[in-house]
């Protein structure tokens, strides 16, 4: 989307993204290597009931609905952080993910040149419940 395209107030659902054990195994065993995103038995025993993503991998599949539906073909330049970001509930196997995004705010810098949303990312698995909330900002070019 362009950033022509945003407006405040505006929700855009993305989605599905359905998550499998052997996603979150790889991605665990690369980036986040404790035992209950790694080990199946451990964290079947355990206060989790069962294998858990790391949250930065509920992140990545976040970010990749919104690159491939969002900002792929976008002005994105950049984000300059977040103000808060959430883990409300864990991701497990073959939960079927759903992301709402809702543009808080929409601006464009005094030059012209960068553009500005912030914005609300809610991942909400099948049955409702909300397993990734994080507020960002993200840059876009619009003058070169």
């Amino acid at each position: 989307m362009k950033f022509a395209e945003f407006e405040q107030g505006q929700v855009i659902q993305l989605g599905p993204a359905t998550v499998t054990e052997d996603e979150i195994l790889a991605f665990a065993r690369q980036h986040d290597p404790q035992w209950f995103h790694t080990d199946p038995a451990r964290a079947q025993a355990s206060r989790w009931n069962g294998l858990i993503a790391s949250g930065w991998h509920t992140c990545s599949i976040a970010m990749r609905l919104m690159v491939d539906a969002v900002l792929g073909d976008s002005e994105s330049l950049a984000s300059p952080g977040m103000n808060y970001l959430k883990w409300p509930a864990p991701v497990r196997p073959g939960d079927r993910l759903e992301l709402k995004v809702t543009i808080l705010e929409k601006t464009v810098s005094g030059s012209g040149r960068i553009g500005s949303l912030k914005w609300r990312w809610e991942l909400i698995n099948q049955d409702g419940v909300l397993v990734l909330d994080l507020e960002a900002v993200n840059l876009f070019t619009l003058k070169t």
